[in-house]
């Protein structure tokens, strides 16, 4: 079932705004520091702050497939940090500093971001049950030639949708089935990477990952809505500088046996949570391939 749309406009401008007002109060921070030094409110908000940026910036320069729900340690620091703040901001006239920035977007925006954000809203797609064929949609290749899903015979297939090339869960994901690359190619099963993004991007990613898989477009999102996996103004608000669509897709795997019938599909509610490879592997090898398979 797809996401609420207005609830998505919403999300997409709050995680805009809130990375960058943490770069902004960061750079605040570090000006405080340095001038009232680190017996100052400013220690605490450093604390309550920091965490959460060097949290997206690890995301972007080392990309993870997935995170804890919950991030405890950044709530903890964020409590944490801002509790220091009023009690060094005590007495003086910067307890808006600790109110401000520490109780709104130390607490507030990470609380917004790990438990409204980073949840999809979603309910399981009814025409991705485990058993039924997969419903016939059709997809673009990275090369602008036209494909459809009846053509998943003869052939399992891992058949992964992703949100783009902007998402680095997203290419940390597909990095690791890249990695496993020779154990799927053993085994017979076909991949498809499959996004709505431009043909470009997908061009780029093709070029990034020197496997013999399938990177294929959905425009528009038509194979998306039709199985209920559409995510209407999805992506960040600011990615169309950059050349994406406001629509993106729920992040989904599809497993399907060689008569394009649903083995299985993970279907997460939080875009940070997400299956490891080995669940791809255990779900075929229990189907019966095994990299012996011809």
């Amino acid at each position: 079932m797809k996401t609420n749309s207005r609830s998505n406009l919403s999300k997409s401008l709050y995680i805009s705004t809130y990375i960058t007002l943490l770069c902004i109060v960061t750079v605040h921070t570090a000006i405080g520091l340095n001038e009232s030094g680190f017996n100052s409110v400013w220690s605490g908000l450093a604390l309550a702050i920091w965490p959460a940026l060097l949290f997206f910036i690890k995301l972007f320069v080392a990309p993870t497939a997935r995170t804890s729900a919950n991030l405890n340690l950044l709530i903890a620091s964020g409590f944490i940090g801002t509790a220091l703040a009023f009690s060094l901001a005590k007495g003086t006239d910067q307890d808006i500093y600790a109110f401000v920035y520490g109780s709104g977007l130390g607490i507030g925006g990470l609380i917004l971001y790990i438990f409204w954000y980073s949840r999809l809203g979603r309910t399981p797609s009814a025409s991705l049950e485990k058993g039924k064929p997969l419903p016939e949609f059709k997809l673009k290749t990275s090369e602008g030639v036209l494909w459809s899903s009846s053509e998943l015979t003869q052939h399992p297939a891992l058949i992964l949708f992703f949100r783009g090339n902007w998402c680095p869960l997203c290419m940390a994901q597909i990095k690791e089935v890249a990695a496993s690359y020779q154990t799927l190619e053993k085994m017979g099963v076909k991949v498809f990477l499959v996004s709505p993004q431009p043909e470009k991007h997908t061009q780029a990613l093709a070029k990034k990952f020197d496997v013999n898989y399938h990177f294929m477009i959905d425009e528009n999102n038509q194979a998306a809505s039709l199985l209920g996996i559409d995510a209407k103004h999805g992506t960040p608000k600011g990615m169309e500088v950059l050349g994406y669509d406001s629509d993106t897709v729920l992040p989904t795997a599809i497993l399907t046996d060689k008569n394009g019938a649903i083995l299985f599909t993970d279907q997460t509610d939080n875009y940070r949570v997400r299956p490891e490879p080995d669940t791809f592997l255990r779900v075929f090898s229990e189907y019966g391939l095994t990299t012996q398979s011809e």
